[in-house]
């Protein structure tokens, strides 16, 4: 079969049509959702309110609230996992002695389950009863709030971010700088190039394509963060820790206001896009430096 046989066509299109339709169907159907008014319990017929919705989403502080939330937890995570990630993919690139076992050890955490993992950090900071605290107790030190109070809440739910997700930099980063050529370094040693010169004037211009691709994904995936908070917290204390995507569930699976939740959705969309856009948009300039 040759790359301009017409036969090809009869493979690859019914695949297409079918993720399209899967794809594309559930879109259109939120999408059409969030312009009714649409309850399941207590079941109402649908009714057109066009932007209604969206209009009494803007309005509703809880809204306001939560993208700040999601927003600290994504932003300050995101940025530990990124300078964590890079220094010890710097360390590991430096061929250390047990190399291959600590690849492994550390993209353990990554493999683990999300549900797992905020179970397992839930029992260890228990306020009362966690291994922790029981632990500060024995060395004369206070409980301390770390699921009950707001600003200890959010720590915690970062912290279990940075742990778990921490891997996923760790193995892009490395992968980046061992594509890195070695003669621009030696080249820079016989300048007499500090390290700390060479990483900036040679390895951080070098791998800011990779940093950027790899601090993107992370950020949007920080933006859809549920599990984690739903096990570790439920949102509380109160609503202090609830995010978009768990202020979603709440609205959708336990009101069953489904004309909201699509409004919500969409909304949810077009932070993500337009912060993804704001962020290309100035690391642009950078990028186009550093080809």
């Amino acid at each position: 079969m040759t790359r301009n046989d017409p036969i090809k066509h009869v493979f690859i299109w019914p695949a297409l049509l079918i993720v399209l339709i899967i794809s594309i169907f559930p879109l259109i159907y939120s999408l059409t959702t969030s312009f009714m008014s649409l309850r399941l319990v207590p079941p109402m017929p649908a009714r057109f309110v066009g932007f209604g919705n969206y209009a009494e989403l803007l309005q509703n502080p809880r809204f306001w609230n939560v993208a700040k939330t999601t927003s600290i937890i994504a932003f300050i995570s995101v940025a530990l996992q990124y300078v964590v990630g890079f220094s010890v993919a710097l360390a590991l690139n430096r061929r250390v002695p047990g190399e291959g076992l600590f690849r492994v050890t550390f993209l353990l955490p990554m493999l683990v389950a999300p549900v797992a993992v905020a179970l397992v950090a839930r029992q260890v900071l228990n306020p009362t009863m966690g291994p922790l605290n029981e632990l500060m107790t024995f060395f004369g030190f206070p409980n301390l709030p770390f699921l009950t109070q707001t600003s200890w809440a959010l720590g915690a739910i970062i912290v279990v971010e940075v742990w778990q997700w921490t891997p996923f930099v760790i193995l892009m980063m490395l992968a980046g700088l061992q594509t890195l050529p070695d003669d621009v370094y030696e080249a820079a040693s016989l300048e007499n190039a500090s390290p700390w010169q060479q990483f900036w004037g040679i390895t951080f211009p070098m791998m800011l394509p990779i940093s950027v691709a790899v601090v993107f994904i992370r950020l949007i995936e920080s933006y859809k963060i549920i599990d984690t908070v739903f096990v570790m917290t439920g949102g509380g204390p109160g609503i202090s820790t609830e995010t978009l995507t768990l202020f979603a569930y709440q609205e959708g699976f336990k009101k069953f206001n489904l004309g909201y939740t699509s409004a919500l959705s969409f909304l949810f969309l077009i932070v993500i896009t337009v912060i993804g856009l704001v962020y290309l948009a100035i690391l642009k300039p950078y990028l186009e430096k550093h080809k």
